[in-house]
């Protein structure tokens, strides 16, 4: 690149990187100090205490459980919601056809509106009409139990330990995977029709060659799609505070970022929540790291 060329490129790059620095890299620089302090977040006075407040969370048992949520997410979210998008992209794209071609089923289109309905309602309201979906004496989940007598399987879903866990990941799916279907469907699209309708051809079958043909030309959208779920998986404040408020029963459903909140605000302990969030933001550029490893070595096999 010219010198020329050069300054041009760094002209237009330039305020990006100085909003950037000023809007993401400087609370991050002050989040990092604030976790080596003692602070009650509404005064200018702070105590530096190097490292006490990580070794506090080190011995908090209710940080390790919070940990250990986040951990269950990130372990189920990810896999869950991609293969129900990988089946649903395939069937509205090259899996649905009839007699065995190649192909989208009948009203496809109308299926992918139907996926991006919780994506299209504003968050906060789409887990407000679960919350009242979910309750015990008048939700509808309770109601159509009772509708076709399994009574016995009605629940408080958010109010008991055994179950609100997996109601919250029930509903992070649901919030999820029209999403994920929508941008494997829109890869699924963009491949070569002649590859698949030779694999076809050949013997392979609908599901053969969607497995060992179009998934593997669509894995840098499955691996941004996994990524994006595992990040999220570090976060879930919107949908464990409206779900189930104060953590959940019996604090079931605590997670990271909600005990963030509860420390810094509930407590008045800003530098332990600012310990909490050095550790989010650790773990999210892991994730990030290992995502980035292992496309590098998927490119250098080939």
């Amino acid at each position: 690149m010219r010198v020329g060329q050069g300054r041009f490129v760094a002209l237009f790059l330039a305020p990006a990187l100085a909003l950037y620095g000023l809007f993401a890299l400087v609370p991050y620089a002050q989040g990092a100090a604030a976790s080596l302090t003692a602070w009650g977040g509404y005064s200018g006075r702070r105590r530096f205490v190097g490292l006490d407040n990580y070794a506090r969370l080190v011995g908090d048992e209710r940080f390790w459980s919070a940990l250990g949520h986040n951990a269950v997410v990130l372990a189920v979210l990810p896999p869950v919601t991609v293969g129900l998008a990988v089946a649903l992209a395939a069937l509205t794209t090259v899996a649905g056809g009839r007699s065995g071609r190649v192909g989208p089923i009948r009203g496809a289109g109308a299926y992918r509106a139907v996926f991006l309905l919780p994506n299209v309602l504003p968050l906060v309201m789409g887990l407000v009409l679960w919350h009242f979906a979910l309750h015990p004496r008048v939700g509808l989940l309770n109601g159509l139990l009772d509708a076709v007598g399994l009574e016995g399987w009605s629940r408080a879903w958010l109010g008991d330990p055994a179950t609100a866990r997996w109601a919250v990941l029930g509903v992070l799916v649901w919030g999820q995977v029209g999403f994920a279907a929508t941008l494997l469907a829109a890869a699924l699209d963009g491949l070569p029709r002649e590859c698949l309708e030779a694999a076809t051809l050949d013997g392979a079958g609908r599901w053969r060659t969607l497995r060992f043909v179009a998934l593997p030309m669509t894995a840098r959208t499955v691996r941004v799609v996994w990524v994006y779920l595992a990040t999220l998986a570090l976060d879930l404040f919107v949908v464990v505070a409206v779900l189930t408020p104060d953590g959940g029963p019996s604090g079931s459903t605590e997670v990271m970022a909600t005990y963030l909140q509860r420390l810094a605000f509930g407590a008045g302990r800003f530098g332990d929540a600012a310990a909490i969030g050095v550790v989010l933001t650790l773990l999210s550029l892991l994730v990030a790291a290992a995502a980035l490893l292992l496309a590098r070595r998927e490119r250098a096999e080939r």
